[in-house]
């Protein structure tokens, strides 16, 4: 073979002959999401190995997705061809592994403090998920079967680990779109809701100082978990790993006697599991399965969802506004979907744009981490109803 024929073939062998205009595209947005995790900060622990993930895949020939191929000898199987990184990392997801692992590092991390606190504002976070519901019935009206359409609909409740759960079990082949879209509009949590938040408040409304939340009892903070498991287990066995893993790391948390398996919990395991899943999830936005017409609805019945859904929050928190006679700031109730805390701070920012001295992070956080529990439970109800 001479030096022009090996340069034949190593052209002919690259990536650069088979890739398509779909591919192109999406390594292209896969580059916009890269930008905005490290330029503009837009939650980069989520993004960047999300977008990471979507340019590998969308690299041909790189064999990242490929199936192992077995062979049967002397009566036993053995693997003659191991599969690619991504066809392994897949099983945490298609096992239903990552995001209880997910919901047990996220539990380790929140204080369940000032919804106990305030236990009123879990009517801001069941309120937020309105947009589920909303847009469950808007995709069903669009010819979506009724399981896709709880898939597409649980966007709205911005919890990327329930938004896959749920999908995986009632919608495999729609898992990346949904993902991708669950995860990008959790990320742009900042960007979304503060239009929305200031065109149903008046200024008035948004310089509301609330009063300082009570001191709760350890005693308090660790019969929460254990009662929340119980009775919404009971109610919807569904849902038994999300809501158990949930109340295990904050059980972990509370009773203050394994601080090393709260403090893995809270950062050595959810941060892997947040790489392998970010990835996995980046991986599943293939150009030829992504870039189609059912996609495009998909992520903007998303975008319907997750601004419904905040929307409901606030109106919720304006009624809640006028039965206290103007004791609630209406901006906690955009915390109400279960982005935490990201929704949560950005109720803090809308509200200190208006009265730098005004507080509201902790107030908001009750909303919050209701709505965490809110959208595992409107996960349950659609997964009992349709899966």
């Amino acid at each position: 073979m001479n030096f022009i024929e090996a340069l034949k073939n190593l052209w002919e062998s690259s990536g650069f002959v088979g890739i398509t205009w779909q591919q192109l595209l999406m390594i292209a947005i896969s580059c916009v999401l890269i930008y905005l995790a490290i330029a503009k900060e837009f939650e980069p622990l989520l993004l960047l190995p999300i977008a990471f993930g979507m340019l590998l895949a969308n690299l041909p020939f790189a064999g990242l997705h490929k199936e192992p191929i077995y062979e049967m000898i002397n009566g036993h199987l053995v693997t003659k061809e191991i599969g690619g990184l991504f066809y392994y990392l897949y099983k945490g997801v298609e096992l239903d592994i990552y995001p209880p692992l997910i919901f047990l590092g996220v539990g380790a991390m929140t204080d369940f403090g000032p919804l106990l606190a305030n236990p009123s504002s879990i009517l801001m976070g069941a309120g937020a998920q309105f947009g589920v519901f909303f847009t469950f019935i808007c995709a069903l009206l669009m010819g979506f079967s009724p399981k896709e359409a709880s898939s597409i609909g649980i966007i709205g409740g911005a919890d990327g680990p329930t938004a896959i759960y749920l999908t995986s079990k009632l919608a495999p082949s729609l898992l990346g779109p949904i993902a991708v879209a669950a995860y990008s509009y959790m990320a742009l949590v900042p960007m979304i809701q503060p239009p929305i938040m200031k065109a149903l408040t008046t200024k008035e409304e948004r310089t509301i100082k609330m009063g300082q939340l009570r001191q709760v009892k350890k005693i308090e903070k660790i019969i929460f978990p254990i009662m929340v498991t119980i009775i919404v287990t009971l109610l919807l066995p569904s849902i038994s790993a999300l809501i158990g893993m949930l109340m295990l790391g904050n059980l972990f948390r509370e009773s203050g006697v394994v601080e090393r398996l709260s403090d893995t919990a809270q950062n050595a395991l959810i941060n892997i599991i947040t790489i392998f899943l970010g990835l996995t999830v980046g991986a599943t936005a293939k150009g030829e399965i992504f870039i189609k017409k059912e996609t495009l609805m998909i992520v903007a019945l998303g975008m319907v969802a997750f601004a419904i859904s905040t929307a409901a929050g606030v109106i919720i928190g304006k009624i809640m506004n006028k039965v206290t006679k103007g004791k609630i700031n209406p901006l906690i109730g955009s915390a109400g979907v279960s982005a935490v805390p990201m929704a949560a701070r950005v109720s803090q920012v809308v509200g200190q744009k208006e009265d730098p001295s005004n507080f509201l992070l902790m107030h908001a956080m009750g909303p919050n981490v209701a709505g965490v529990i809110g959208t595992a439970v409107a996960a349950g109800v659609l997964l009992t109803l349709f899966g």
